[in-house]
């Protein structure tokens, strides 16, 4: 087989495997919203049917992202050392449907204990176990992005991560749109007191999907006979032949790249403190959206929520897409310019849906699902610039930390801005700090905005590096 035909059938091999990586990647993940948010959408019928306080729900979703963010982290310095990348997402999504299972049977319990009073409300038993599950679930919920990063480092181009990573972050929003439809069709039918089937539906869904990513995905393209995928984006004159690391230099090579690519990398903390600005407007603008626009502006709770799902459609998808395209066409794959641009966009029309007249449903609209298109760009980006900086080698914990940065922020705009909320009867302060924010984060950025828009040139040499020291010791150890 002549070269050129070689070189076809290796890009179609690549472009199939890479296509098929990216669709199990969303169909999994997006089930992994499916047994994350069912909790926040249930809510009411959790109030209502069981006579638990909007107080003890919103500390268990305080607690639950707290957790989370934590485990994103952990298990992203874990997915980078590990190979069974896979394994850890299957994982995690399998023993998440698990909990979810054990949830909605906790009233079966009431025989041996007391979780619910003679009126079939939750006693002081069935809520501490609800929470202490709900609280394990945030931990099982961070094994599930680490290795969906790591797996995209993995077998997308470097070129083409912001484009893909864009594609492949609209499952966030596909996930939690999907699911809303469904539970509000389970209580639209068969009322609050279905509320156990908010939790079983989803988890026998993401039990399927727990088998399909252990079964459909592969860990490298190495497996498949893929050269890295670096090499592949290089001239055919610059590709160097596939070389097996031996153990001492995978270990050697992973430790040095977590520190220099990762912990001392200051390109890493910078983006890591904007996310914690991103997604404070972020969760603003998505928990307390239904209420801003009820309570701020005075709309019809059933347009509200139209709003909120058109934020999510409009706003987060094509928010993300435009987004990912706008890096790689114009800005080179830099991820972190196109984010600065993107959260100085969200805090202006922040500022202007907070100023807008409340009369005016248009402009309502028009400015908080812009505020939701532009801030959903950066909630992508800034993981991918992540990725591209942390490299295929250490991805996963440079996206743990950007993530622990994340779900820091709703102690800001959860506890933080409820309580402003409730003592100033006024949601003028929360507009006024998020703007802030959200300007706070642009500067950080801007500080970067020379920066190349990955790390791959300093892999090389800490390779390359790596190597010598490896047959150093090699010669030491001979003489």
């Amino acid at each position: 087989m002549n070269p050129t035909e070689h070189q076809k059938n290796l890009n179609r091999k690549y472009s199939y495997w890479h296509w098929r990586t990216l669709i199990i990647l969303i169909i999994g993940y997006a089930l992994f919203y499916f047994v994350r948010k069912n909790f926040s959408i249930a809510m009411p019928a959790l109030e209502e049917e069981l006579g638990i306080t909007k107080t003890k729900l919103g500390l268990f979703l305080t607690i639950n992202g707290v957790i989370y963010g934590i485990s994103r982290f952990a298990n992203g310095v874990l997915c980078d050392r590990i190979r069974n990348k896979k394994l850890m997402m299957a994982l995690g999504l399998l023993l998440s449907a698990v909990v979810n299972i054990i949830i909605a049977f906790i009233p079966s319990v009431n025989v041996f204990f007391n979780v619910l009073d003679g009126e079939g409300k939750a006693t002081m038993g069935f809520i501490y176990l609800l929470g202490s599950l709900w609280l394990i679930n945030g931990w099982l919920q961070g094994m599930g992005y680490p290795p969906c990063s790591s797996l995209m480092a993995y077998w997308v181009k470097p070129s083409e991560l912001a484009t893909k990573q864009s594609i492949w972050n609209a499952s966030h929003s596909i996930g939690a749109g999907l699911l809303a439809l469904m539970i509000g069709a389970i209580l639209g039918h068969y009322g609050n007191a279905a509320w156990q089937w908010c939790f079983w539906l989803p988890a026998i869904l993401a039990i399927f999907g727990a088998a399909l990513i252990f079964f459909g995905l592969k860990n490298s393209p190495e497996q498949v006979g893929l050269p890295p995928v670096e090499q592949l984006e290089a001239p055919s004159e610059e590709k160097a032949p596939v070389e097996e690391e031996s153990p001492e230099l995978s270990a050697r090579i992973y430790k040095r790249c977590l520190r220099d690519l990762v912990f001392r990398n200051p390109i890493i903390w910078i983006l890591s403190i904007a996310d914690f600005f991103v997604y404070i407007i972020r969760f603003t603008i998505l928990d307390w959206g239904s209420s801003i626009l009820v309570q701020f502006k005075g709309m019809d709770i059933s347009l509200a929520a139209s709003v909120v799902g058109a934020m999510e459609i409009f706003g987060g998808i094509l928010g993300m897409l435009t987004a990912g395209w706008i890096t790689d066409k114009f800005f080179k794959g830099c991820a972190h310019r196109t984010s600065a641009v993107c959260i100085l966009m969200a805090s202006l029309c922040l500022l202007a849906f907070w100023l807008s007249p409340k009369d005016s449903v248009f402009l309502t609209i028009v400015t908080i699902v812009l505020s939701a298109f532009f801030i959903y760009g950066p909630q992508a980006l800034l993981c991918i610039a992540c990725t591209n900086h942390a490299t295929r080698r250490a991805a996963a914990s440079a996206n743990g930390i950007c993530g622990l940065f994340s779900y820091l922020s709703p102690i800001v705009s959860g506890l933080v801005f409820g309580a402003i909320t409730e003592k100033t009867g006024s949601w003028d302060m929360v507009f006024l700090l998020s703007v802030i924010f959200g300007l706070v984060g642009t500067v950080i950025l801007a500080f970067i905005w020379k920066k190349p828009a990955n790390g791959y040139d300093k892999l090389e040499r800490i390779v390359a590096e790596c190597k010598a020291e490896c047959d150093e010791n090699q010669v030491i150890c001979k003489k």
